[in-house]
């Protein structure tokens, strides 16, 4: 490949290209217990331009491309494979547009999601998608594996948002989907395809994303259960109400213990078997919403209800609810973490035979998540230095996806498939739709240079 390396040589400056040591930075994402090979380069394009002229290059010498973000990924859907050309967005960064009368952005792939949440604050928008990560991750790679966040029980997931993208293909063709247009139905839907497919069928360098209205400040109720069965039944009530919610989340006793052990300041009631995180942001009702959330735990059962008035102490329970990766992590010094969704209607089936996997396998497991529209987030603590409790954990984990595809759910309802859920694609979609799915694939990249090994 030394011919390769030449050919990015003249591409890019030198200060945009790693390689040997420095190439091996950009290996892997966040993910615990995937595997990964050693890329022959890593490229820090600046521009759509030079992004399609090293896909060309790659495409002329068969190496295979692995696009990345800011590689906060948890299913390995960013790693590299063995002499891969790493394609890293991370410099572009730039805030190409914001429009207030159309109610538009256009950002490069690397911008931060919360940089882009920011512009859109300070003209009176509103950025609405808000992964767990999005300090840190990229609306590119929040794109790739089309994420979502606890704001999705109101405002829907990042496919919701896109109206357009800038997309560089297999061949190295510069194409761009999509409409500013609110609404658009000429030929196939092909930004809604690329959206989620984790760059497989091609790089996305630029986005154009819907912005709304900035919202109310909101209002928060915690409220704290002796039993999962009454947390159950809050979130049921609270989400068949006229005061849907923006953001409703769930802890088991263990989230709580991890997060309280993590960071000492998180407020959460160390003896409830379940806590709801709740949210109002509508404007003009924020405090009638958290009063009436307030109420239905308390008929419910709660044992302990508080309302947060001020920003600051919403912000400090939602930022309690984002450290819950880092928290069991640090239980045993990695995790596995799941991403299922379910029907609503089977979320206690799927938490029961959680608590039954666990017991089985004799690992922890901390459930948390979205509980208001069924993606929970069992996460599986294990030693990497002890070869038995990876095994245990690695099974644990294949379980508990097992269980939630065969109670109508999904491996993944925002994480990706990666490398880390591919086994369960046949159970899941079956040979018919994989099949297909595959033929799309071929179509977009016929010679399997994306992102191989991925989401497929």
């Amino acid at each position: 490949m030394a011919s390769l390396l030449d050919d990015l040589a003249e591409i890019l400056p030198a200060d945009q290209l790693r390689t040997g040591d420095a190439a091996l930075a950009y290996d892997r994402d966040l993910s615990d217990g995937t595997g990964h090979g050693a890329p022959l380069a890593v490229a820090l394009p600046t521009s759509t331009e030079q992004v399609a002229a090293l896909v060309k290059a790659a495409g002329r010498h068969g190496a295979p491309i692995v696009p990345q973000g800011a590689r906060t990924g948890l299913a390995g859907g960013a790693n590299a494979v063995d002499g891969c050309l790493v394609l890293s967005l991370e410099r572009m960064t730039r805030i190409v547009e914001v429009d207030v009368a159309d109610q538009v952005a256009t950002v490069e792939a690397g911008v931060l999601t919360f940089d882009l949440a920011t512009a859109a604050e300070k003209v009176g928008l509103f950025y609405p998608p808000d992964p767990g990560s999005w300090q840190t991750s990229t609306i590119g790679g929040n794109v790739a594996t089309n994420a979502g966040g606890m704001r999705c029980v109101k405002y829907g997931v990042t496919r919701d948002f896109v109206r357009g993208l800038t997309v560089v293909l297999a061949s190295g063709d510069v194409v761009r989907t999509g409409r500013r247009t609110v609404k658009g139905v000429a030929g196939l839907d092909l930004t809604s395809l690329i959206v989620g497919s984790e760059g497989t069928l091609g790089i996305v360098t630029e986005v154009t994303v819907a912005l709304r209205p900035r919202p109310a400040e909101p209002v928060g109720v915690l409220a704290a259960f002796s039993t999962r069965k009454a947390a159950l039944a809050a979130a049921d009530l609270m989400v068949a109400s006229e005061r849907r919610p923006s953001i409703l989340e769930f802890l088991d006793r263990d989230s709580v213990a991890a997060i309280s052990a993590f960071d000492p300041s998180a407020v959460l009631p160390a003896d409830a078997e379940a806590v709801l995180l709740v949210q109002s942001d509508e404007p003009g009702r924020t405090t009638g919403d958290a009063n009436e959330y307030a109420a239905i735990s308390t008929f419910c059962g709660a044992t302990t209800v508080e309302i947060g008035r001020d920003r600051a102490g919403v912000d400090a329970l939602m930022q309690a609810r984002r450290s819950l990766h880092g928290a069991m992590r640090a239980v045993s010094g990695a995790s596995l973490n799941e991403d299922v969704s379910v029907p609503r209607s089977r979320l206690a089936e799927l938490l029961d035979g959680i608590d039954e996997i666990a017991e089985r396998m004799r690992m922890p497991i901390a459930t948390a998540g979205h509980i208001g529209d069924g993606n929970l987030h069992p996460i599986v603590a294990f030693d990497p230095a002890d070869a038995t409790s990876v095994g245990l954990a690695n099974e644990t984990y294949q379980l508990v996806i097992g269980l939630a595809v065969s109670l109508g759910g999904t491996s993944s309802g925002e994480h990706g498939i990666g490398t880390l859920k591919r086994a369960h694609l046949e159970a899941e979609l079956g040979p018919e739709l994989r099949a297909l799915q595959r033929a799309v694939k071929h179509a977009f990249d016929p010679e399997g240079l994306l992102n191989p090994g991925k989401k497929l």
